[in-house]
């Protein structure tokens, strides 16, 4: 695989054979050559020499050098009668420059030889040592500055002569395909392993042309760049073979025992231990969670995707089943908890695929809400009710994304210029009933509008219209397992807090508007601030109106400790029901701002396995000063696979 050049010059002065040194690059616009005749243009094999000399006539002959090295096995004689300013590796002589050496105007009489010396073997672009004078001048030694050998760089960046030299030869002989134009193009660095498969492309190319084309195709200087390029880059090329070879085994084992040519698995499994403490939450024992969710990812077009997410689990949530001054709350929900009994269902189901370059389309068939496919402007807590980020719902995002029931629908991303987006959306859980009233634009829905600016500083406003006929009791406002039992529009709390039944309450049909903004700044690669606020005003048809708020702020140290670790603390004021206006009625609740606090810290063990403590801490839950904070614990263990 190792190949060399030897190029066999005979001139009217002397008849010798040249093999240039890997460190000299004769400068084709600047030498004035002898009169040559091109004998021979081969590639085979290089002879091993066993030292470097250099011969320098009596000036009424040419000048001569005869230089090889045993460590490389080439060999090099310049004949250089009749030559004004040649130029080799980066130097300026009169008459003739060697290795970075400086040479007087004229040759003497005497022979003076290079005795005994070699270059170093890890640099041969080195200067060589103890040379004695040569025609009375001295060299100097600042003029040999040593060059950094490529061998020595970890990668191969525009500016470095190996680059500059294979681009040469790329342009001159088109030997790497694959731009349209057949050029080597791109000012990127590259690995090692990059740079020699394109100069092995080159290799088998000139070889191909030396087999079909007179030898005045191929120049000389390039003959002497190539060599150069073989001999720094000789371990990369003897090792290329082997790895296509490798490579080519596992693509044949992979189409064997691929799951699929269309589709991709994907799984998360969540196993956490969690308990609770302070006042009635006390009563709350220890329990272990988990969750599986399988995601089939199959694409029929390479721009598509349609996804299929089955998930089976038994979280149920903490706090909720307390009782006493916790009844009903929604507060300190963890990201994974609901499902119960791992009964395995088909949780998602949609499909999404480009419509231009600036729309993207989706067609959400069960289950859906808004925050699947909007951007929620809060990164590094948002991870899609996953076990790889925030550990409370609250903290995910702005609980407003989540008003709505679980539907099907559509949804439409717009990209107009660079750094804004606009996402529109509809859901509805009654797409599927054809009964009068229900359907998917006549029963129970939620609609989005949002526009996103920005990139490291991302603004977000979001407006949100929902509606809800349900009758069977349950919380007439879906804030997506965050907030206070009130905040929710719960029936059974707002009979409490009021002095209308809670049949009343059961049998309202709400119409809500919320609008929200929310902000995200990256301050440094390893910490971003993220922020928001909410709004919602619901109107319970025939009883009255209400208010709800939230707002909070976050930090997360992405990468803290090492890459793929993530460390996050989160607070603010989940949804609080902080006014309530009735038609013919009265109501007398607290409004207190129910605040909560999370911190965690995800520790990467690899890939595939984290770990993260947390702790969420509730201020004033259900709203109400007069109730005992509550603490809640968890240790987290996702697996990815």
């Amino acid at each position: 695989m190792f190949v060399g050049a030897t190029l066999l010059i005979s001139s009217s002065a002397v008849a010798a054979t040249e093999e240039a040194l890997p460190e000299e690059t004769i400068s084709q616009e600047s030498a004035v050559k002898p009169t040559t005749t091109v004998e021979t243009l081969t590639l085979q094999a290089l002879p091993e020499v066993t030292s470097l000399t250099q011969s320098v006539l009596a000036s009424d002959l040419p000048l001569v050098a005869d230089a090889s090295d045993a460590s490389t096995g080439y060999t090099v004689k310049l004949s250089n009668s009749t030559t004004s300013n040649s130029t080799t590796s980066n130097s300026t002589t009169s008459n003739s420059t060697i290795s970075n050496s400086t040479i007087g105007n004229s040759a003497s009489d005497s022979v003076t030889s290079y005795g005994d010396e070699e270059t170093a073997e890890d640099d041969l672009m080195g200067p060589v040592t103890g040379v004695s004078q040569l025609s009375g001048q001295t060299v100097e030694d600042d003029s040999m500055e040593q060059v950094t050998n490529v061998s020595q760089l970890r990668d191969i960046s525009p500016g470095d002569w190996a680059y500059e030299a294979l681009r040469s030869l790329v342009e001159r002989y088109g030997c790497i395909a694959g731009y349209p134009n057949a050029t080597f193009r791109g000012n990127r660095a590259l690995t090692r392993y990059e740079f020699a498969a394109g100069l092995n492309s080159c290799l088998n190319q000139i070889e191909r042309l030396l087999g079909g084309v007179t030898g005045d195709f191929i120049t000389r200087e390039d003959l002497e760049s190539l060599q150069r390029l073989i001999q720094e880059f000789e371990t990369e090329l003897a090792t290329l073979g082997a790895r296509v070879d490798n490579l080519e085994g596992r693509v044949a084992f992979l189409e064997d025992h691929q799951f699929s040519t269309t589709t991709k698995l994907k799984g998360e499994v969540i196993f956490a231990l969690a308990d609770a403490f302070g006042g009635d939450a006390d009563d709350v024992q220890t329990v272990f969670h988990n969750r599986t969710r399988l995601n089939f990812l199959t694409s029929f077009t390479g721009k598509d995707m349609l996804q299929t997410r089955l998930q089976a689990g038994d979280a149920p949530t903490l706090i909720t089943g307390a009782g006493g001054e916790l009844a009903g709350t929604q507060e300190g929900r963890f990201t994974y908890d609901g499902p119960s009994g791992n009964d395995v269902i088909i949780d998602i189901l949609r499909y999404k695929f480009p419509l231009g370059d600036k729309v993207t389309v989706q067609l959400l068939a069960n289950r859906a809400l808004h925050h699947y496919y909007v951007d929620t402007v809060n990164p590094f807590f948002e991870g899609r009710a996953g076990g790889s980020n925030a550990i409370t719902r609250f903290a995910e995002r702005n609980p407003i994304y989540r008003i709505g029931p679980f539907g099907a629908g559509a949804a439409l991303a717009i990209k107009p210029i660079k750094d804004v987006r606009i996402d529109l959306g509809y859901i509805s859980n009654t797409a599927s009933n054809p009964q009068e009233g229900q359907g998917l634009f006549n029963g129970n829905f939620s609609a989005i509008a949002q526009l996103v600016y920005g990139s490291d500083f991302k603004v977000g406003f979001t407006y949100i219209r929902g509606y809800e006929d349900n009758t069977d009791g349950r919380p007439r406002l879906i804030l997506g397992g965050t907030g206070t039992a009130l905040a929710n529009l719960n029936p059974a709390a707002l009979g409490n807090a009021t002095n209308l039944g809670t049949v009343d309450f059961a049998s309202a049909k709400v119409e809500s508007n919320s609008f929200g903004v929310e902000t995200s700044l990256r301050l440094t690669p390893n910490i971003v601030l993220n922020g928001w606020a909410g709004y919602t005003d619901a109107e319970l048809i025939g009883l009255g109106d209400a208010e709800i708020w939230n707002f909070a702020a976050g930090i997360a140290f992405p990468d803290l400790g090492k890459k793929g670790n993530l460390a996050g603390i989160f607070g603010g004021a989940a949804p609080t029901l902080r006014g309530l206006d009735l038609d013919d009625g009265n109501s007398n609740f607290d409004n207190d701002f129910a605040y909560q606090v999370s911190a965690f810290y995800k520790y990467k063990v690899n890939n595939n396995i984290s770990v993260t403590p947390g702790v969420v801490w509730l201020l004033n839950p259900n709203q109400s000063s007069d109730n005992d904070d509550v603490v809640i614990g968890t240790l987290r263990t996702t697996f990815t696979f």
